[in-house]
């Protein structure tokens, strides 16, 4: 079975893993996700993932809460979230470790570039957890940053429309998708892909990223195999 990409960084919202339950951790969703995650790197695709934290928590809606103290509080959110994807895919077979940008010795790695590096080279997924550890950070920055430290081929943004759109989808039915985009005409369109920071640094890294569907977990294997699904965005 090819594979388009070697090593890979998973975005993986946080909302996602409620499922139909909305807020938490539907256990059912979490089990599917991870099914395809496993399949993945048995093909031989190293995988690291990064999760958000907005199932239990979302620090921005937090107004009258100092901002860093809110997102260290989301911090803890991704951390939660990342020990749940761990104990899925373990129960599935895969080997898996956890490292947090946050010490927590005890129940996970701390993040450690080279570590982590030796891991994918050992076959194990790597979890990044607690975003970048620093407040004011997205998880989408944080995916950005992980995936040009562990020198990733692509930043897989698993999400829940079906690519990139010229508008949004969900409000205009003449929306058109792009089947690829560049970084600079994205931002010629002010199409928000993710956030700017998350944006500037796979632009200035040469990072492409794949924007695609979540709705069919397999969407991931479809992915890493090359098919033409979603939205590649580029530097052309």
């Amino acid at each position: 079975m090819s594979i388009a990409y070697k090593r890979i960084l998973l975005k993986l919202s946080g909302e996602v893993l409620a499922g139909d339950k909305k807020t938490g951790i539907d256990n059912d969703t979490v089990t599917t996700i991870c099914k395809s995650v496993k399949k993945v790197a048995d093909m031989g695709v190293e995988v690291g993932i990064v999760v958000g934290g907005g199932n239990f928590w979302r620090g921005r809606t937090s107004e009258h809460m100092d901002r860093a103290r809110a997102d260290h509080i989301g911090m803890l959110a991704t951390a939660m979230n990342s020990l749940a994807l761990c104990d899925a895919l373990e129960q599935l077979g895969a080997d898996v470790r956890v490292q947090t940008a946050i010490e927590m010795r005890q129940i996970a790695e701390p993040y450690i570039r080279s570590r982590a590096i030796r891991h994918f080279e050992k076959g194990r997924i790597v979890i990044f957890g607690c975003g970048t550890g620093s407040p004011f950070f997205s998880t989408d920055t944080a995916a950005a940053l992980r995936a040009v430290e562990i020198n990733a081929d692509v930043l897989l943004k698993a999400t829940n429309v079906d690519g990139v759109y010229d508008k949004d989808p969900n409000k205009f039915d003449d929306a058109v998708k792009f089947d690829t985009i560049t970084f600079k005409d994205a931002l010629a369109r002010d199409i928000k892909v993710m956030d700017s920071t998350a944006f500037s640094l796979c632009k200035d890294n040469d990072l492409s990223i794949l924007v695609f569907n979540l709705d069919n977990p397999d969407n991931i294997i479809s992915a890493v195999q090359g098919e033409d699904i979603g939205t590649l965005v580029t530097n052309g």
